[in-house]
């Protein structure tokens, strides 16, 4: 998710360890940490940071110095910092092969962040990298390099096994698509990709209608995800618990749980607009018909609420995301809410559930066990007013008469899976009071 924060992403791992009665006074336990700042002239510029212990952390950027207040700590405890790995450490030559653009540089710049005291590297392991042109043939040839770099120098690694594309986002530096293969079956089929009201489709991650459909040279989408996810144990089960600490699950776009409400990479969208519903490829189409007949309503099923604004809409004046008959507080507007946080729901849970089954022989001995993690959009803008719109488009059913972020953090916790945020290091005073953001309340609620 694309903040207002600067350049720097911040994040927030909390493994959650709590049953259905104790979720109303959850606590997490947080550290306040300086994060190292990076080599501004040299081989890396920190983009994102994740920290992750046996206890729940809250990065804070460098500036903060010696600010850091440790709330539940000791003093013979360190908190291990992950220093994220630039998507342009890589570039494809000429015959399609991914190579490593500098490794001297690299070699000098991981020695020099060991010194420096970080504990490992997050890596993003790109579907469109690995499996790039053709189905089954898996490439980890950069990776295998790339990770002995990083064990050679004594770091430990968080990988995020990411999904998505980030062609968007990447301003033309070191863009990932999805893999080559799944490309050419989109540009006949352009339904595997989400699609909002006007017929745009977004290809940076699969729409979530084709989860159960063999559409991607017979297998499903959950199938293609698997297969990654098991190739990548099998090639690397050596690192697995000794350098491989952590295993982030991409779950959609930007690696994040959601949907691509906010389009910020193609001129579609800009904050801090309420975003659209993405729900309009032909697989969620026909999955909320058959919803709405089950309801008794099949007139529901013809398409998404035709009143809800536009990408760069304000809350005001847009009926479905006031409080009139026709809004989100109708019976309909709960229905379709119901209906469309739950599809992501039911997504994470598959995806997660074959991750927990695959990584379960690695997380049976606590010296050497791997954390699963699963990463969910800081969405804090119009979060002060009664719909909270900007959170309904990107799928979480979460409004001041509604708690939308307790099923998803049961999802994880049945899986035993750390929660991540970004942008958490901001304070309500840092955003415009216009837009009715809070980041403090979106916080305090997870």
């Amino acid at each position: 998710m694309a903040c207002k924060c600067g350049a720097y992403y911040y994040t927030l791992n909390a493994k959650t360890s709590f049953d259905r009665d104790s979720m109303k006074t959850r606590k997490f336990l947080f550290r306040n940490v300086s994060a190292i700042r990076m080599f501004t002239n040299g081989f890396f510029r920190c983009k994102w940071r994740s920290v992750v212990g046996n206890r729940r952390i809250l990065s804070m950027d460098a500036r903060e110095k010696s600010r850091s207040t440790i709330l539940e700590s000791s003093k013979d405890k360190r908190v291990p910092i992950f220093v994220m790995m630039p998507v342009d450490t890589f570039v494809v030559d000429a015959s399609g092969s991914p190579r490593i653009r500098k490794v001297k540089a690299l070699t000098i710049s991981l020695k020099a962040l060991k010194l420096a005291g970080v504990h490992g590297i997050g890596v993003e392991v790109w579907w469109g990298i690995v499996e790039r042109f053709s189905p089954f043939d898996y490439n980890w040839s950069l990776y295998e390099e790339l990770f002995k770099l990083i064990a050679d120098s004594g770091l430990k690694l968080h990988v995020a096994l990411s999904f998505h594309s980030n062609i968007h986002s990447s301003n033309g530096k070191g863009g990932v698509s999805l893999p080559l293969w799944i490309l050419e079956i989109g540009d006949v089929n352009k339904d595997i990709y989400y699609r909002d009201q006007h017929g745009f489709s977004n290809n940076d991650y699969l729409t979530l209608g084709v989860d159960q459909v063999p559409l991607l040279s017979g297998r499903t989408a959950l199938q293609c995800y698997e297969n990654f996810m098991l190739s990548f144990v099998n090639k690397f089960e050596s690192f697995l618990g000794s350098v491989i600490e952590e295993i982030s699950i991409g779950l959609g776009p930007s690696g994040e749980l959601r949907y691509p409400a906010h389009p910020f990479g193609d001129g579609r969208w800009k904050f801090p607009g309420i975003g659209e519903f993405q729900c309009y490829d032909k697989y969620m189409m026909e999955d909320l018909k058959m919803a709405a007949c089950r309801e008794g309503k099949p007139q529901w099923g013809d398409r998404g609420p035709q009143n809800a604004g536009c990408y760069n809409s304000l809350p005001s004046g847009v009926p479905f995301f006031e409080e009139g008959q026709e809004s989100f507080l109708s019976d309909y507007g709960r229905f379709f809410l119901e209906w469309y946080s739950g599809r992501l729901i039911c997504h994470a849970d598959a995806i997660l559930a074959k991750a927990a089954k695959i990584l379960k022989k690695y997380q049976e001995n606590e010296q050497t066990s791997v954390l699963l993690v699963a990463k969910i959009g800081g969405i804090y803008w119009w979060y002060q007013t009664l719909s909270h719109p900007a959170e309904l488009t990107a799928g979480y059913y979460n409004t001041a008469l509604r708690d939308g972020y307790d099923p998803v953090v049961s999802v994880l916790s049945r899986h035993g899976a750390a929660l991540h945020i970004p942008c958490l290091e901001m304070m309500d005073s840092d955003t415009p009071p216009t837009y009715l953001c809070s980041p403090e309340g979106l916080l305090k609620q997870v």
